[in-house]
């Protein structure tokens, strides 16, 4: 007999495996192409840039750069996705919209940017801030579960590492902050 928890571990579990699958068979196209599949990203400042807004979470500039958000994205997103489907669609919209406008609007013009940064910092945002929206204690308690291993990332919202879209891990983490706000209205009285 399958539970209703074993139920939801396995959809969170097939949400995350499919999210990884897709990361990595774009990445294997992309590297495959010489890398063609990066011009794909968010181009900030040009019109026809804004388009990676849609595809830039799923393309990453090497091996390098998808193996060190793989495991991150992994958890956060499997955490998200033990709250079910709306949870998963809120947050990854909300990160995706706002942090690919806060990047295309912000960052440099003749920058590329790419990679699941924007949904890593959009899910880890949406983990810590929920509960307090939703005022539910678990939500709570998860949020400052996830702030205590991965508070530390959130100095990544801040200009520093050249190469590195601090505008996409800031307005990715807006995003997250929005969709857990949007969380509340879901709440019952």
């Amino acid at each position: 007999m399958v539970t209703r928890a074993g139920t939801r571990m396995m959809s969170a579990l097939s949400t995350t495996v499919t999210f990884l699958v897709l990361i990595w068979a774009v990445q294997i196209v992309n590297a495959l192409s010489g890398y063609r599949l990066t011009a794909f990203g968010i181009r900030p400042h040009d019109v026809e840039g804004i388009w990676g807004i849609m595809f830039a979470p799923f393309i990453h500039a090497s091996f390098a750069h998808l193996i060190a958000n793989t495991v991150v994205a992994a958890i956060l997103l499997f955490i998200v996705a033990l709250s079910g489907s709306g949870a998963v669609v809120v947050s990854t919209v909300m990160s995706m919209l706002v942090g690919g406008f806060g990047v295309w609007f912000f960052a440099q013009p003749y920058s590329v940017h790419v990679g699941s940064s924007i949904l890593i910092y959009g899910w880890l945002a949406f983990l810590v801030t929920r509960g307090f929206f939703t005022g539910r204690i678990g939500q709570i308690l998860v949020g400052i579960v996830v702030a205590c291993v991965y508070g530390g990332m959130l100095w990544g919202v801040l200009p520093g590492q050249s190469g590195i879209s601090w505008q996409g891990h800031l307005f990715g983490a807006l995003g997250g902050l929005m969709a857990g706000w949007m969380s509340s209205g879901s709440r019952s009285h």
